[in-house]
């Protein structure tokens, strides 16, 4: 079979259905692995497009355990690997838990090998889509953006952004786990705006910024003399959702008692509001957010369990800036065209000291603190261009936790494109500056950018 043609590499330890599938796919060089060994050992060497994974792997055939582990090291070792999970194990939970780990797609054994194979060819065609758009963006202009409205050119964004364009179209409830500044509220937008409630109501509540004792009627409204100051019915928050998606930032934030009620509505899908009797069915998609350790919280009995499970059928982790390597300096420049446009005009751009701080800066607040100092050197800066010192940054080295790389040479790609992307970025672009940053000539660069498909 030609090594040209695209690689399928199926994990299955019943040795019949593995030379099924095997023999079963025309026009793909199919590799078979029985366990997770064999599985890693063949995806180091041949890095295939596609994986089939059945979760009851030895030892534990009977169980899960084993194919979610081997889930995972397969997409840290290639996260854009499109990984298509069979179990006949619980399968909705194992399918909702599959997906939020990365898997592309599920399907429930007994396999049918004709279905399967749409669900193949669907996973290397979208594949290729992505691995195309992936060289575009390596080459292509600063400011990238996923989702519409969020610049990135981190793969770990991107591979968010995919999980989310996956998820928003099923009526599941979607947890977004990220620290304070990590665009938290503009995923749950996207959630929205891409899902068939897109025409309903997108409703947001910051249940941290709230007090306690009004967090209630936020959400549940109140009738006409419920309580003091109670001048006139109010529809709460979840009511005024009707139709669309209601957005519970920093869940966590909730008391216990609210719990409770907010579990109740979850369940049946209707609520009352305060001082009344009358029960009100609401039509609405949750997605909630949080910056804490809600697992912990349910071990100190600070947050309910089944209210867990019932927020978290879909459950999104959102990287750090710091874990988003070069979008700091996207970033920055996307800010500073939108700050001086309104606010200084005579401002043009990032001096080369200021893309270099803010590159090494390991950003502890994020995306809104790299906005906020951004805004106040637009407005405090004296030069066309925002100087380090403008900034007021602390040149300090960020400590990288790469991903273990899939092979050397892949590990030789990464490390060259990343240092590339860094020099580009750090020289707005200018070969002969990156050039110089790099220790190497201009042909030399010119070559590795054509080898890499990159370009200023």
């Amino acid at each position: 079979m030609s090594d040209d043609l695209p690689v399928l590499l199926v994990v299955e330890d019943d040795e019949g259905l593995q030379r099924q599938l095997k023999w079963a796919y025309d026009g793909y060089r199919v590799l078979a692995a029985t366990n997770r060994a064999q599985a890693i050992e063949l995806l180091r060497l041949h890095e295939p497009a596609v994986v089939t994974l059945d979760l009851g792997l030895p030892p534990d055939p009977d169980g899960t355990s084993e194919g979610f582990a081997t889930l995972s090291e397969i997409l840290a070792l290639k996260p854009d690997a499109k990984v298509i999970v069979a179990s006949g194990h619980g399968a909705r939970e194992s399918a909702l838990r599959a997906i939020a780990l990365g898997a592309y797609d599920f399907y429930a054994k007994p396999v049918d090998i004709d279905q399967l194979g749409l669900i193949v060819a669907r996973a290397f065609h979208l594949h290729a889509i992505e691995a195309e758009n992936r060289r575009l963006a390596a080459g292509g202009s600063a400011d990238q953006t996923v989702l519409g409205s969020i610049v990135t050119a981190a793969p770990a964004m991107h591979k968010v952004a995919v999980t989310i364009e996956r998820v928003a179209a099923a009526n599941v409830s979607v947890m977004l786990l990220g620290a304070s500044g990590t665009g938290k509220e503009l995923l749950a937008r996207a959630v929205h705006e891409r899902s068939p409630r897109r025409d309903g109501a997108f409703v947001a509540i910051n249940c941290a910024a709230i007090p306690e004792n009004l967090l209630e009627a936020e959400l549940f409204g109140y009738e006409r003399g419920a309580f003091t100051g109670a001048v006139k019915t109010t529809p709460g928050k979840i009511e005024l959702a009707e139709g669309g998606t209601l957005f519970l930032d920093e869940i966590g934030d909730v008391p216990l008692p609210l719990q409770v009620k907010l579990l109740r509505f979850l369940q049946e899908r209707v609520i009352e509001r305060i001082g009344g009797r009358q029960p009100i069915a609401v039509d609405t998609r949750i997605v909630s957010a949080t910056h804490q350790d809600l697992i912990a919280m349910q071990a100190d009995g600070r947050f309910r369990e089944d209210l867990y499970y019932r927020l978290a059928e879909i459950v999104v982790p959102i990287p750090s800036l710091a874990e988003r390597p070069g979008d700091a300096v996207l970033l920055a420049r996307h800010f500073v065209h939108r700050y001086a446009r309104e606010l200084n005009p005579a401002v043009g751009g990032l001096a080369p000291d200021a893309a270099e701080a803010i590159d090494r800066h390991d950003w502890p607040g994020n995306v809104r603190e790299l906005e906020n100092r951004i805004k106040r050197a637009v407005i405090m800066a004296d030069g066309k261009l925002i100087s380090a010192a403008d900034l007021d940054l602390v040149d300090s080295a960020v400590v990288s936790k790469s991903a273990l790389p899939i092979n050397l040479r892949a590990a030789r790609e990464v490390a060259d494109r990343g240092a590339i992307h860094q020099a580009l970025l750090r020289t707005d672009n200018n070969i002969s500056g990156a050039a110089k940053l790099l220790g190497i000539s201009r042909p030399t660069l010119y070559d590795l950018m054509k080898q890499y498909r990159l370009s200023a």
